[in-house]
């Protein structure tokens, strides 16, 4: 028993990773012998578990492929269910259907004896916050596509200003939504609360990937 759920939590770690995972990592993350871990490998692979190794490089899973979620431990259980309630009580209308969805489809991937577990689950969130979102939506849009955006932008003293932005993410806080974009206008980075913008248009044209003007950019300034 002990070493399936290891094997499950394996193909956890490799599915999280960005890059190759050498044997060793495994081995002190999974606190067992290299031996182990190479018999774990060879296990799944032998399963058809889409594993790819490569000696001196590491293991990842392979490109292409599409690993459900194998289990959630009451843990990840919590922590799903939060954040799906946040979502609903913090966003807009669509965010909020969207949240409600991926219950549903979380429960019905549930065995019959956690059945309903999402929706009985003892954890509830709740927002004081009633700022509008109308363009939170339309943002997130925008910011998949990485299209160009005209907003218009009332400042906390009541002054307009009309920008055009490269859109790049949104953040939660406390109490408001915040936009991180690169102001074509100030040739910087710039964060606008969304409940402070007045008019938004997407264009049709797509700003390209340019070193310095992307989100880990402005992250790195942090």
């Amino acid at each position: 028993m002990m070493r399936i759920q290891r094997l499950f939590s394996i193909l956890d770690h490799l599915r999280l990773a960005r890059r190759p995972v050498s044997a060793e990592s495994l081995a002190e993350k999974f606190e067992v012998s290299l031996r182990t871990i190479y018999r774990d490998m060879g296990m799944l692979q032998s399963m058809g578990a889409p594993v790819r190794g490569e000696g001196g490089i590491g293991y990842q899973i392979e490109s292409g492929y599409f690993l459900p979620p194998l289990h959630f431990d009451d843990d990840e259980m919590d922590a799903l269910i939060l954040g799906m309630r946040l979502v609903s009580v913090r966003g807009d209308a669509i965010t909020a259907q969207a949240a409600a969805k991926v219950l549903s489809k979380i429960n019905a991937g549930l065995g019959k004896d956690r059945k309903d577990e999402v929706f009985n689950a003892p954890l509830k969130a709740y927002s004081q916050n009633d700022l509008p979102l109308l363009y939170f939506s339309p943002l997130r849009r925008a910011i998949r596509k990485r299209r160009y955006t005209e907003i218009d932008y009332l400042d906390l003293k009541g002054s307009r200003s009309a920008r055009t932005i490269r859109p790049l993410g949104i953040s939660a806080f406390d109490d408001v939504w915040l936009l991180t974009a690169w102001c074509e206008l100030r040739k910087d980075f710039r964060n606008f609360r969304i409940d402070r913008l007045d008019r938004l248009e997407i264009t049709d044209q797509s700003f390209p990937r340019e070193k310095g003007k992307e989100l880990d950019d402005y992250l790195c300034t942090l």
